[in-house]
């Protein structure tokens, strides 16, 4: 069995998105403690949470 390779390109993930409050870009998934940590130490972090997102598929959730 193959293991399903994860993705890890955040400013091409559907989540990634520009806060106007902090402005700057923010991953608005919430990872747990585990998963930041691994996210801040690992070099290629594999994000569980990551799903393509192209600009017609950003603009289609915010209308």
């Amino acid at each position: 069995m193959q293991k399903k390779k994860l993705q890890s390109g955040c400013e091409s993930c559907l989540y990634y998105e520009y806060d106007e409050e902090y402005e700057c870009y923010t991953c608005q998934m919430d990872l747990d403690e585990d998963e930041m940590a691994h996210f801040l130490l690992e070099k290629h972090f594999s994000c569980p949470y990551y799903r393509y997102g192209d600009e017609y598929t950003i603009v289609r959730k915010q209308i």
